[in-house]
This record gives C-alpha cells, structure tokens and sequence, in this order.
C-alpha cells in the first residue's frame, strides 16, 4: 500500500503555531513518527506539505495511479477550499481527512469541511496520533 500525506497551510509551524491549541510537537517530528508507523504497517508513505492551495491539487491530482490512499489535513483550506474537496473527488482515491484539534469545538466557521466532503473517514481531535489512525484506517480498507 502506497500512502501519501498532504498537509496544509501553517502545518509546518507545528511546535511554534498556537501550541495550547496544536501541542509543542514540532513538523520534523511528526514526520519521523509517520515514517515509523508507515514501516510499522508495512506501507509505503509520502509525505508533503505547502501553505498553497493550487500545490495541494496539484498534488492530489498527482496521486492519481500512483499511491492507494490519501490522508490529508487540509489545515485551514479546510474550510474554504471547493478547489481541493474537486481535486479529491476526481482522482478518487481514498482520503481521510485529518485534523490535530477538535475543530467541532472551536469557532463556527471551522464547523464546515469542503475537503472533508470526498473523504471516507475523518479523525479529529487525536493530536498527531490522528495520522496513524487515519493511515491504519486506510491499510485495513
């Protein structure tokens, strides 16, 4: 099973970003940790972030015959992007949608998910750990 990872705008300030809110885990870290789980589940997996939303579809796009699941956190296009929920929705590969905080108990504007629509499963509020559910999800599908 091939995986890829898309993270969104301001993930990479992991650590730094709100830390009450995101944990004071750094994006280096969270890395290694997905590269472990992914050895762990016997998966291959790739991971890519931009705070663009036009590299995010590009990406997606990309994944297109190439990888077997997708596990996005859209970050903050989450709620704004129509662009990435088509991109998603097109390559139809498997999505999981991933969010560190529990954005259903925060400001009412994070309450919608454009990206969250093409996705098959959604894991909110698991801290980091929330990856390696949605990447476990993926390799039992």
């Amino acid at each position: 099973m091939k995986i890829l990872v898309i993270n969104g705008p301001n993930i990479n300030m992991l650590g730094l970003r709100e830390p009450d809110i995101y944990g004071r885990e750094t994006y280096e870290t969270l890395l290694v940790k997905i590269e472990k789980w992914a050895k762990e589940l016997g998966c291959e997996v790739e991971c890519f972030q931009s705070n663009h939303e036009g590299d995010i579809v590009d990406k997606i796009q990309a994944s297109y015959g190439k990888f077997d699941g997708i596990v996005i956190n859209p970050a903050a296009y989450t709620h704004t992007s129509v662009a990435i929920l088509d991109a998603l929705k097109a390559v139809a590969v498997p999505a999981v949608e991933v969010h560190i905080s529990d954005v259903t108990q925060r400001e009412d504007f994070r309450q919608i998910s454009y990206a969250g629509m093409a996705c098959c499963e959604h894991i909110i509020g698991k801290g980091t750990d929330g990856y390696r559910l949605a990447m476990e999800f993926l390799c039992k599908m």
